[in-house]
């Protein structure tokens, strides 16, 4: 049987995910802002789970309608077989969204929504669920727009970008399937020699390891469709020893890190640490504007510090240039990729940009700035 679902992703992302979950199975895959609708069997919720490294979520459609006001919605989501699909012993949590809806309050919406299933199973089974904000069992999402609600089970649980592999985190966390995504609008592949000099807890390095290593980024976590009704767990465990098989042995690959601070080293290594991964990559304590390259070509990525991770406007602005100075001086035959939310950095670096991507970084809009880098190619 098929089923429909959607998969909101980073803004910027929308391409190379659709690209990615037709590559595992899904059908009628169309690309919309902030994620991809597309269709499949239930089991395709599980492998796409277990493999996306672009998606944030996995969302079932499990009702569409048109209303009016909040009660036409209470009627909607009142008439849904909510116990056959999850036991009333799971904890609940409602999340609203909406585009140009004519209803007031999304907040009583909510309510109105969390109500109506708690009334469905006291009406079936004498009991409600318990609503729990934090860490639910199950989570209800509903989207409004101006005259359409629909509504959708989240097969994820915790989002896809927890992938549950970095336990330590910087000031300025790269979300991990940003980070992916990146990687793979940079066009570098396993076994393309990759540095991140300002690696922090080395999300993009811990992100090209998995690649490297075909380990599927869900392996480490657990997920919302195993507390569905119809679970059907050999199925899942056919799909994860499927996935473990396919792994490749750890061993040193041409990965590199380095970080100005010890401690955010030391972040990133206890990363690595923990997943076993330590010995694929190569990291070092060094100053971004001291290092060399450590092979003839490559790609370099780095998440240019900006807000709280460096200091005021002036401290920047001095910092691009002598930034610039080394890639050009130290970097030719490689390309660059430069993530920042601070539009004025290109001005400053001197160097002619080759490519902008807009991406955002949660709410934050910002650009990846490609640089083909060419011995003495700064701008005067």
């Amino acid at each position: 049987m098929s089923e429909k679902f959607f998969s909101p992703c980073p803004r910027g992302l929308e391409t190379l995910l659709a690209s990615e979950l037709d590559s595992l199975g899904a059908e009628n895959v169309r690309a919309i802002d902030g994620g991809v609708h597309f269709t499949g069997s239930f089991l395709l919720s599980y492998r796409i789970n277990l493999h996306s490294r672009i998606a944030s979520r996995v969302l079932w459609q499990v009702a569409m309608a048109n209303y009016r006001n909040e009660q036409n919605i209470f009627d909607l989501v009142y008439s849904l077989p909510w116990n056959d699909w999850f036991d009333v012993s799971c904890t609940i949590r409602v999340k609203t969204t909406a585009i140009k809806s004519p209803l007031k309050s999304l907040d009583f919406v909510t309510l109105r929504i969390k109500d109506a299933v708690c009334d469905k199973f006291r009406a079936l089974v004498g009991k409600r669920p318990s609503v729990d904000t934090r860490s639910p069992d199950i989570r209800i999402h509903a989207f409004l727009e101006s005259g359409c609600i629909t509504l959708y089970i989240d097969t994820s649980g915790e989002a896809l970008f927890k992938r549950g592999v970095r336990q330590y985190t910087n000031v300025a966390p790269l979300r991990e399937n940003l980070a992916a995504g990146i990687l793979l609008l940079a066009g570098w592949r396993p076994g393309i020699p990759l540095l991140d000099p300002m690696c922090g807890s080395g999300t993009f390095l811990i992100e090209a390891v998995l690649m490297s290593l075909n380990i599927a980024p869900g392996m480490n976590r657990s997920f919302a469709f195993e507390k569905l009704r119809g679970f059907d767990g050999e199925a899942w465990g056919d799909l994860r020893s499927s996935a473990h098989m396919e792994q490749k042995p750890v061993g040193p690959l041409p990965i590199f890190g380095s970080d100005l601070y010890g401690d955010e080293l030391k972040t990133a290594q206890h990363n690595l640490e923990n997943l076993g991964l330590l010995t694929a990559v190569s990291l070092k304590q060094a100053n971004v504007l001291e290092i060399s390259a450590p092979a003839s070509n490559g790609v370099l990525i780095a998440n240019l510090p900006y807000g709280e991770r460096m200091g005021d406007l002036t401290e920047l602005q001095e910092f691009y240039p002598k930034l610039g100075d080394v890639l050009k001086k130290k970097f030719g035959g490689w390309t660059a990729y430069l993530f920042t939310s601070d539009l004025r950095m290109p001005k400053f670096i001197r160097l002619s940009v080759t490519r902008r991507i807009v991406l955002f970084n949660g709410a934050i809009e910002c650009r990846l700035f490609e640089y083909k880098l060419v011995t003495g190619s700064n701008r005067s």
